[in-house]
């Protein structure tokens, strides 16, 4: 087979590599989590037997055997947000458990409930961040993840490959694409638009033939996941297609002819016999609304009280560096259309209408920038302690009184100003819906270095997709990326 191929299909990735390389991190994590907690409790208590916890070693495979059933090992194609609700959950049964096992064999005056505790609150916290930090510097390594064949190379197929290389942390390799097109083989997918000519140095994902080569690399290759990503085929068309593949994979994944309407957490109803998709939109039931609601005021008002000096520091700052309020408030739309006022410590000069303006005459090949994004990388209207509370993005911490007040949220859409609104477009009710929140999707995904098509779209997936475990996963995220100014100007 690989002779008569325009490209050799080679597979890198090793399953059994991934899987224990995950188990030992987390092990070593879990183990760093006891230790910690056992070391805060002897700190206190110095009578506390630590040998007791060193014999606890073994209940490390109950942790493993939990991550498993949740399918933690490997993580294929699952998102950063379900993979944290898996984890945590998961994570909180086996300390349940072992809580519950002490009970039972009466060794709780043994150990300690603080132990337990606390190692419980540490491995919620450090199991997630190692495996992010994990899939951060090794998900682009060779050998890590499941190699995938993408049946259809059109616009669908194009796509998917271009997003599983640009997203290895997904955890699926595209290793060559299947298309019944004779004029797609040899093609590229991944580059581009859609499938284009190779060259010397492409990187993309090859059309090495037509989908009944399907079995083949299956068989051959023990490639594990197949990717149907042919939206627009015909209803008949694609059952075949499922009856024919479905015994090669054990993994075959359709992208449903719902293109654009992603969604984290769709389940599917039998509704007898016939197949069945229940989208829901979370934020428009009362409950989520109220979780998220009392997420955002227990954050803010502990957040709050804990960096109050700091709010106090900043504002004598800009006091002391330029005349004027330290606060500045401008007018944003709301949840319902509702317009407020987004406070941010003022970072421009009093004038600063007046500078930007003659800045642009004298600068006429920004002016198409400055139309475009309403953002210049050097903007002279900026003072010197505004540029760094721009880059860190602490500009934005008096947010929290519009969080407070419940016109914002922590998490959520980007707010936005009425010169906006026509590039939401048909998008905008959506934005509607909800608070616009302090960060959100676009301020973890490259922020000012992404297009506002990007941002829409950003907005667009966070409503349709919240749930809990998604703003604590941009939460999360978005600590690191302020320290490192990622997109920030």
């Amino acid at each position: 087979m690989g002779t008569s191929l325009p490209f050799k299909v080679t597979i890198t990735t090793s399953l059994w590599f991934t899987i224990v390389f995950l188990i030992l991190t987390d092990m070593a994590v879990l183990c760093a989590s006891v230790a910690l907690g056992t070391l805060a409790k002897w700190m206190t208590a110095p009578t506390l037997i630590v040998e007791l916890y060193l014999n606890l070693w073994p209940c490390l495979g109950i942790f493993v055997i939990a991550y498993a059933i949740a399918r933690l090992y490997p993580v294929a194609g699952m998102s950063p947000a379900e993979e944290l609700r898996r984890t945590s959950i998961a994570t909180t049964i086996v300390f349940a458990l072992l809580a519950t096992i002490s009970v039972l064999f009466k060794e709780t005056e043994a150990y300690s409930r603080a132990v337990l505790l606390v190692s419980w609150a540490l491995a919620l916290i450090l199991v997630p961040a190692n495996r992010a930090l994990m899939r951060t510097f090794f998900a682009s390594r060779p050998w890590w993840g499941n190699p995938a064949v993408v049946l259809g190379a059109g616009k669908t197929g194009n796509m998917l490959v271009r997003v599983l290389q640009r997203q290895p942390g997904l955890g699926l390799k595209p290793v060559a694409v299947l298309d019944d097109d004779p004029e797609k083989l040899g093609m590229v997918c991944g580059l581009g638009d859609g499938p284009v000519k190779p060259d010397s140095k492409h990187t993309g994902v090859p059309v090495i033939g037509s989908l009944k080569l399907a079995p083949t690399l299956a068989r051959e290759l023990k490639i594990p996941y197949a990717i149907v990503a042919m939206p627009g085929v015909s209803h008949e068309c694609l059952l075949e297609l499922l009856e024919k593949y479905g015994d090669s994979f054990p993994h075959l994944l359709v992208i449903p002819d719902l293109f654009g309407f992603s969604s984290l957490r769709v389940p599917s109803k039998d509704l007898g016999g016939v197949l069945g998709l229940e989208v829901r939109q979370q934020l428009l039931l009362s409950g989520p609304r109220f979780t998220k609601r009392m997420i955002d005021l227990v954050l803010t008002i502990i957040g709050g009280i804990a960096i109050l000096p700091f709010v106090l520091l900043i504002a004598l700052l800009i006091r002391l560096e330029s005349a004027g309020p330290a606060f500045y408030g401008h007018e944003r739309i709301g949840r319902g259309r509702r317009k407020f006022k987004a406070w941010k410590f003022r970072s421009m000069r009093r004038n600063a209408d007046q500078v930007l303006h003659d800045y642009l005459e004298k600068h006429s090949e920004l002016k198409e920038a400055w139309e475009r994004d309403h953002k210049l990388k050097d903007d002279p209207r900026v003072t010197r302690v505004g540029s760094l509370l721009r880059k860190t993005s602490l500009d934005e911490l008096p947010q929290l009184w519009n969080v407070l007040c419940g016109e914002m949220s922590l998490v959520g859409p980007r707010p936005i100003v009425e010169e906006e609104v026509a590039r939401y477009d048909k998008h905008f009710s959506l934005y509607l819906k909800v608070r616009p929140g302090m960060t959100g999707l676009w301020q973890v995904s490259g922020r000012n270095d992404t297009t506002y098509a990007e941002r829409v779209q950003l907005d667009t997936y966070y409503v349709r997709n919240w749930s809990v475990w998604l703003d604590l996963h941009i939460l999360a995220c978005t600590l690191p990326v302020v320290l490192l100014r990622k997109g920030a100007y």
